[in-house]
C-alpha cells in the first residue's frame, strides 16, 4: 500500500503549522485559515481545523540506515519519547528501528527505518529523507470488522498480529495499525487511543482508493 494523501484534524492548526515548518522543516504546499498541507516524500499530509479533535498515531518511513542520524537530528529540535531508557526502539520481528515524538497537538509521530526495504542512502539526514507516510493508527472496537472490509475491498493481508487487540494490515510501505481501543493503548506512551476521524487516499496494487475512518468504522471507495 502506498499512502498518497492523509487528512487529519486538529484544534491547534496554527501550532501544527509552526511545528511542521519550524521544527521538522517541511515545506507548506497550501495554507488557509482552516487547513495546512505539507509534502512528506511521496505522500501529502493535510491538517484541517476542527474543534475537539483528538490525537492520532502515524508513522513516516526513513532510509533503512538512518535511525541514529535521525535521532540526533530530532534531539536537536524536540524531546523524543522513550521506552524505558531506549530512544531507538528495535522491532526485531519487523526488522525495523523506530523513534517516537509528539507534535504540537499530541499526535504520536514515528520515524521508522525498515531494513527490509533496502533503501539506504549516503546523504546526511534531514527532512528530505522523510520518504512517505507509512502507517496510520485505526483504534476501533472491532479489529476483525476493519480487517474484513480492507481484505474484501482491497485484497489486503495481515502484515503482523491477529484479529484480537492488534493487527497491522498492509505492507512495509503502508500499514493500517488497528488496535482494540478499549483494551490497548498507544506505544510507547500508553496514551489513550481515540478513534480520531481521518481520510486517506492510497494506491493498492497500483489501483487508487479513498478511505474514510469515522465513528470507529471504515469505508472504502474506488477512485
Amino acid at each position: 500500500m502506498k499512502i498518497k494523501e492523509l487528512r487529519l484534524y486538529t484544534s491547534k492548526l496554527k501550532e501544527q503549522a509552526a511545528f511542521y515548518t519550524d521544527v521538522l522543516e517541511l515545506n507548506i504546499l497550501d495554507q488557509s485559515e482552516k487547513s495546512v498541507t505539507f509534502r512528506i516524500g511521496n505522500s501529502i499530509l493535510h491538517f484541517e481545523q476542527k474543534s475537539g479533535a483528538t490525537p492520532y498515531h502515524f508513522a513516516i518511513n526513513i532510509p533503512a540506515n538512518k535511525e541514529k542520524e535521525a535521532l540526533k537530528w530530532l534531539k536537536e529540535r524536540l524531546q523524543v519519547l522513550k521506552d524505558g531508557p531506549d530512544e531507538i526502539i528495535d522491532f526485531t520481528t519487523w526488522n525495523a528501528k523506530a523513534i517516537y515524538f509528539y507534535d504540537s497537538a499530541n499526535n504520536i509521530v514515528e520515524l521508522i527505518a525498515r531494513k527490509n526495504l533496502k533503501n539506504s542512502v549516503d546523504q546526511n539526514f534531514g527532512p528530505g529523507q522523510f520518504l512517505e507516510i507509512s502507517e496510520i493508527g485505526v483504534p476501533t472496537k472491532d479489529v476483525e470488522s476493519v480487517y474484513t472490509i480492507l481484505r474484501n475491498s482491497l485484497q489486503m493481508e495481515i502484515y503482523s498480529g491477529g484479529l484480537g487487540n492488534f493487527c497491522a494490515i498492509g505492507d512495509e510501505s503502508g500499514l493500517f495499525i488497528c488496535i482494540n481501543k478499549d483494551k490497548k493503548y498507544w506505544y510507547p506512551t500508553n496514551d489513550k487511543a481515540y478513534p480520531s476521524e481521518f481520510e486517506i487516499r492510497l494506491l493498492e496494487k497500483e489501483k487508487p482508493f479513498a478511505i474514510e475512518f469515522k465513528k470507529g468504522s471504515i469505508k472504502v471507495r474506488p477512485l
